[in-house]
């Protein structure tokens, strides 16, 4: 088994929703971090899957930043989060698969969300979530939609969805004002590159890579100096 570096940068256009609430535009700009592809099938959450092989993929939760979510970062309704509110997210797990052929992608995400505004410090919130180019499980919110992800192009740009059961933090206050327990929505627009772990990976699919002669993953074009995976997100719409 052998393992190749990847890369995961975010970027605007993120959306996040918590149960009956409008949903949060959140600029992940600056955010991501690194980890690592493993070049043999993946065992566990990364089977093989019809003689499509899953590669796992780990991105450690000690190399991820993710920008806080404030006045800067995200807005409501059009209108910024009111300064000296904030919502920072503390990652302890990202890891899963990739079917590097198909353009699929699937991260097991946990994360901790530290609410503040000024002196005011609930506990965490706790937030497990699978984010997924596929198909999503449905949620309770059918102002929500249909929801479901876009498989990774050419150009290795995708949609990862996923919604969480958001369980109460203790927190009286928050916990009404939230309606918890709940659910919260993810959808995240994200760019995979990485010349040597895609073609690799995919060449040990049975893949063919060949300049741009696939239009999923296995064929995106790279800069020679990207050597890791990377996510760049993309606007989502409502």
């Amino acid at each position: 088994m052998s393992a190749l570096a990847l890369r995961l940068s975010t970027a605007p256009g993120c959306s996040l929703a918590i149960n009956a609430y409008p949903r949060f535009r959140y600029n992940a700009s600056g955010g991501g971090g690194t980890g690592v592809l493993l070049t043999t099938s993946a065992g566990g959450c990364a089977a093989d899957r019809g003689g499509e092989s899953r590669l796992a993929c780990h991105f450690p939760p000690g190399e991820l930043v993710i920008p806080p979510l404030n006045w800067r970062s995200t807005r409501l309704l059009g209108l910024p989060l009111p300064p000296g509110l904030e919502i920072r997210i503390e990652p302890q797990r990202l890891e899963g698969w990739l079917n590097p052929a198909e353009g699929e992608l699937e991260l097991h995400f946990s994360a901790r969300f530290h609410f503040s505004a000024g002196p005011y410090r609930p506990p965490h919130l706790q937030v497990d979530a699978v984010l997924s180019t596929g198909p999503c499980a449905p949620a309770r919110h059918p102002r929500w939609g249909q929801l479901r992800g876009e498989p990774l192009d050419g150009a290795g740009r995708g949609l990862l969805v996923g919604v969480a059961a958001v369980p109460p933090c203790g927190d009286p206050w928050l916990d009404r004002w939230l309606g918890l327990p709940g659910e919260a929505l993810a959808q995240l627009r994200v760019r995979l590159s990485g010349q040597e772990a895609i073609e690799e990976a995919a060449l040990r699919q049975g893949a063919v890579v060949e300049g741009k002669s696939r239009e999923g993953l296995a064929g995106a074009a790279v800069e020679p100096a990207e050597q890791g995976i990377q996510f760049e997100h993309r606007g989502v719409e409502a």
